[in-house]
């Protein structure tokens, strides 16, 4: 009897003190529920966290995008040699800045010698034909030359001229000077700016009518362009005439302000983007062609947008995530996207992810910190 009783009396004891450890378990409540797979929260203590509300607000469309400073086409100009020959002297080299007028570059051309012999036989013949003109009129006011004979005369003076006026003409085209004969051709620069593009080198062949591409390239920097990219699904939100915000990474305390000028009408094929063009001024030259910029437009027509405090946002597994508020002690975690800041620092969000009206977690990193805090604590108690 003794036997049968002990194991009796000790399983009464073990369901005794498994009974009490239950007890004390259930006795503990947590601060917090959470259900991770299906991302809802729910709080026992739910006024400890602050609540913000979801607003619906008139703003500009905000649209971000990449871009490069380009020179204004407009300002720039190719500069080219219309007689062939071979460099004798380089004045000027890639990045230099040159005035209008300045040499860049001296070619020894034949085509400049043929010119200048052709209008020294022009001049010539015009002096030839000058004092036949005049020995003609002599004698036509003394009766001894007939009148045919000297409008003959005075025809074959006027086509000298003619021939004088085209050979100098030539010549100059060619950068020489009818009045300083040489068979050196001067290329000056047409325009002032800097050369942003340099395709000659010393001693190099030049062939007239055929420099492709052309020797200088010569930009007028103090005004520039800033062509970006806009992608296919992004054209509804850019207009002409919208404001634009442009940073460069040279410039991180700088916002260069502009306006959408030009939009292409042509779409890239390889990136399915069209060009945004802005013109900013730049008169310290500080800007400069090929430096990537990035680029904020602000659409002039407002349309409702969702706003919250930019704290409410948890940036988790590259995704944005706010906790919204279902019932008094529930929280979901429901993801958003983003599309935009405001002026007062405010977060803006895309429609359908959440509503106007709707509260969320007003710091939703010491929210979701305190939640794996107490999930951690749970795990723990239940092991105990």
């Amino acid at each position: 009897m003794k036997i049968t009783r002990r194991p009796a009396l000790f399983l009464a004891a073990l369901t005794l003190f498994t009974i009490a450890c239950s007890r004390d378990k259930q006795a503990a409540p947590t601060k917090a529920e959470v259900t991770l797979e299906q991302g809802v929260f729910n709080v026992q203590q739910p006024d400890s966290f602050k609540l913000a509300a979801i607003e619906s607000r008139s703003l500009p469309t905000i649209l971000t995008t990449s871009g490069t400073v380009s020179p204004d086409v407009n300002r720039t100009i190719h500069v080219t040699s219309l007689g062939s020959g071979r460099v004798v002297e380089l004045n000027a080299r890639l990045g230099d800045q040159v005035h209008k007028g300045q040499t860049l570059l001296s070619i020894a051309s034949s085509d400049l010698g043929s010119a200048n012999s052709d209008y020294q036989k022009a001049r010539a013949d015009e002096e030839l034909s000058r004092k036949a003109l005049d020995r003609a009129q002599l004698l036509y006011s003394h009766g001894a030359l007939a009148e045919k004979d000297l409008q003959v005369a005075q025809d074959t003076e006027d086509k000298a001229k003619v021939d004088l006026q085209t050979t100098a003409q030539h010549v100059r085209i060619l950068g020489g000077d009818p009045d300083h004969p040489a068979s050196v051709i001067q290329l000056r620069a047409p325009v002032s700016g800097v050369i942003v593009e340099q395709n000659v080198a010393g001693a190099e062949g030049i062939k007239s009518l055929d420099n492709s591409p052309s020797l200088f390239t010569i930009a007028d920097l103090s005004q520039v362009w800033i062509l970006c990219d806009v992608y296919e699904n992004d054209l509804g939100s850019v207009r002409l005439g919208d404001a634009a915000e442009i940073r460069l990474n040279p410039f991180p305390d700088r916002v260069f302000h502009g306006k959408v000028t030009d939009i292409s009408r042509v779409l890239d094929p390889s990136t399915r983007s069209a060009k945004a063009r802005v013109v900013l001024p730049n008169p310290d030259g500080s800007l400069r062609p090929g430096m990537y910029a990035t680029a904020t437009f602000r659409s002039r027509k407002l349309q409702p947008q969702l706003v919250i405090p930019s704290t409410t946002i948890m940036r988790l597994q590259d995704k944005d995530w706010l906790f919204v508020k279902e019932t008094a002690q529930r929280f979901r975690q429901v993801e958003v996207h983003t599309t935009g800041r405001t002026e007062d620092g405010s977060q803006q969000i895309a429609a359908g992810s959440a509503q106007s009206g709707q509260q969320v977690i007003l710091n939703a990193l010491e929210f979701s910190t305190a939640m794996a805090a107490q999930a951690s604590g749970s795990d723990d108690t239940d092991k105990r």
